[in-house]
């Protein structure tokens, strides 16, 4: 597996081949699963984005001016769950001198959180008072997602934000960091419609499963290559 992974972090970051380790691939995967994730809170929790915070400040802008399908609500349970969670990720993060252990560790978390979602989705009627607990569940594990992202500081690969991933691929030259934000955007796009698939023809709770298996194969996968050297701190 970790060959695999290897060879996948040399494509996308020929230039500086073991630099950032396994991390490039899992930054990926993490990617995907942000797409599906955001597909459940958006299509089947009050249109609100548990990622994706730019969005989430709009969508109170536009709940609080009378959009009746907007709940502004949702968007602040999200976006101060979301703060929450890269809060307790940034409290963490000094205590963990070994960067990939800092990563398994908090992804490790984001599985646990999205888990207790999916029982929730399994259990509880979404359209009631479940929808705001999942809400505030997904939107803490995303933060501490981003607050661990954030720390590693690899470029092009945010698994969240694609704005400036966009402007990149777009405004500079062809190279190396391209392909890495080209494979950015397609792991979120695909994951958004498999996300979206799921979600509007099963259900939340089939929507996260693979969410969670993505997020517990990248805390596993960190934690048994944390003898990788080379991992920026």
């Amino acid at each position: 597996m970790k060959s695999i992974l290897d060879r996948a972090a040399s494509r996308l970051f020929p230039d500086t081949e073991g630099h950032h380790g396994v991390l490039p691939p899992l930054l990926v995967l993490l990617t995907f699963a942000t797409g599906l994730v955001d597909a459940v809170s958006y299509l089947g929790l009050d249109r609100v984005f548990v990622a994706n915070m730019t969005g989430n400040v709009v969508f109170l802008g536009f709940a609080l001016a009378g959009d009746a399908q907007l709940s502004a609500t949702a968007s602040l349970l999200a976006s101060g769950a979301f703060m929450a969670g890269a809060w307790a990720g940034g409290l963490v993060a000094p205590r963990v001198a070994e960067p990939l252990r800092l990563f398994a560790l908090l992804v490790a978390a984001h599985a646990v959180l999205v888990g207790a979602a999916l029982v929730i989705g399994l259990t509880t009627d979404v359209r009631s008072i479940g929808r705001h607990v999942l809400i505030v569940l997904l939107a803490l594990g995303m933060g501490l997602q981003n607050a661990v992202v954030r720390k590693l500081s690899v470029p092009d690969l945010t698994t969240t934000v694609l704005t400036l991933t966009l402007t990149g691929l777009a405004s500079d030259r062809f190279g190396p960091a391209s392909v890495r934000r080209f494979v950015s955007v397609a792991a979120m796009f695909t994951g958004a419609l498999v996300g979206g698939l799921l979600q509007l023809h099963q259900g939340t709770a089939a929507a996260l499963a693979p969410a969670l298996f993505l997020l517990a194969v990248v805390a596993l996968t960190a934690s048994l290559s944390r003898s990788a050297h080379g991992v920026p701190s």
